[in-house]
């Protein structure tokens, strides 16, 4: 199916969605028919392996047409960058299929006991956005031995992103938000689920399984910016929303709302605010991107400067949204209303973790010279 057939029908049954809490059945199907959801597998598990900023685009378009499908676009496509860091007979189970998806959340929050073959994992996850319809379910875990001292894998992780068929997951019914209500991020939990040796992605490696430019690229860099390009798709469809808000003319007026200055004040403002940060954001993935293809490492400048222009986007874009919301008025404050979903779908996003005013506080630490650990830029 082609990708704008998918775009159009994301679109349309965004209602849908946000009614369900999940992702309407046929925009996951048309996302997954037009390989949406795999942009970033690595080539040698069948996939695309798609430039950084290609796949960002992808994330951008599907956003613009519906924040929940922009956000389960972009939680596929940097789940699947773990196809690069996953032993390979592993990542051939997880990711030959052309119908793959997976998802889940990185952070440590479960335990891994070393157990004969593999690790035995207990944990509950926040943010398991579309884990309903993800073919594998990851988790990130702390490694202990059997006393629950830390430990290591038998390659040297101790914190790694580990995989469960969903079948051994519990997906549990916390998912009641303001919004991104479509795209199902409930909580999850596993017990005593068996994790076979190798079953797991090294995220904080800098020596990845597949030597590929996907795989030297930054992995939560790429996670920031596929947030911050979620959020710039939302500020341009904020803008698209106000456009069409402006051809209504106001109660006892001859003039469509256009004619206001406030308005074209507001709209000229959120227009140049999604063109910095898109500029920003995929100038300098561009710049890392043609580093990572030539086989040069990445250096710590090069992962402040991703990691600084995915939150600066993302919060331009948050502005953007704000300024459309409000210069809309009474309009904009009933449900039914796009602009009323985009504006809580962005202010859910802005939260997350890689992209949150928090960031900014170790990246002007680096940028003062200061000693900064990048091990998560």
């Amino acid at each position: 199916m082609p990708e704008q057939t998918a775009l159009d029908l994301a679109r349309i049954r965004a209602p849908d969605t946000e009614a369900l809490g999940s992702l309407h059945p046929e925009v996951t199907q048309a996302l997954t028919d037009a390989g949406m959801l795999r942009r970033w597998v690595a080539a040698e598990c069948g996939g695309e392996a798609a430039s950084v900023t290609d796949g960002l685009r992808t994330i951008e378009a599907t956003a613009k047409a519906d924040g929940a499908a922009g956000w389960c676009v972009m939680i596929a496509n940097t789940t699947a960058l773990t196809s690069h860091r996953v032993r390979s007979d592993w990542a051939e189970t997880i990711y030959r299929d052309p119908a793959a998806c997976t998802g889940g959340f990185g952070m440590p929050a479960g335990t891994a006991t070393l157990v004969d073959g593999g690790l035995e994992v207990t944990g509950r996850w926040a943010w398991g956005s579309g884990t309903d319809h993800c073919t594998w379910i990851g988790g990130g875990v702390r490694v202990v031995d059997a006393a629950g001292e830390n430990a290591l894998t038998g390659d040297g992780a101790f914190a790694p992103f580990v995989f469960f068929d969903p079948s051994d997951v519990e997906l549990l019914d916390t998912w009641h938000v303001a919004g991104l209500k479509g795209t199902a991020s409930t909580d999850y939990a596993v017990t005593k689920a068996f994790v076979p040796e190798g079953r797991w992605a090294n995220l904080m490696s800098d020596s990845p399984v597949v030597d590929s430019p996907l795989g030297r690229f930054p992995f939560f860099g790429a996670l920031g910016a596929g947030v911050a390009s979620c959020l710039i798709g939302l500020g341009e469809r904020a803008i698209d929303e106000l456009i069409v808000l402006g051809e209504k003319r106001s109660t006892g007026s001859k003039k469509g709302l256009a004619e206001r200055a406030t308005l074209q004040a507001d709209l000229a403002q959120a227009t140049a605010n999604i063109r910095q940060a898109r500029s920003y954001l995929y100038e300098t993935t561009d710049a890392i991107w043609e580093r990572s293809e030539q086989g040069a490492p990445v250096a710590d400048d090069d992962r402040v400067e991703l990691r600084l222009a995915a939150t600066s986007a993302a919060h331009r874009a948050v502005e953007a949204v704000d300024l459309c919301y409000h210069a809309a008025g009474s309009s904009a404050v009933y449900s039914t209303s796009p602009l009323q979903r985009v504006f809580r779908d962005a202010h859910v996003a802005i939260t997350h973790g890689m992209v949150a005013s928090r960031t900014l506080e170790p990246l002007g630490r680096y940028l003062f010279g200061l000693p900064t650990s990048t091990s998560q830029f």
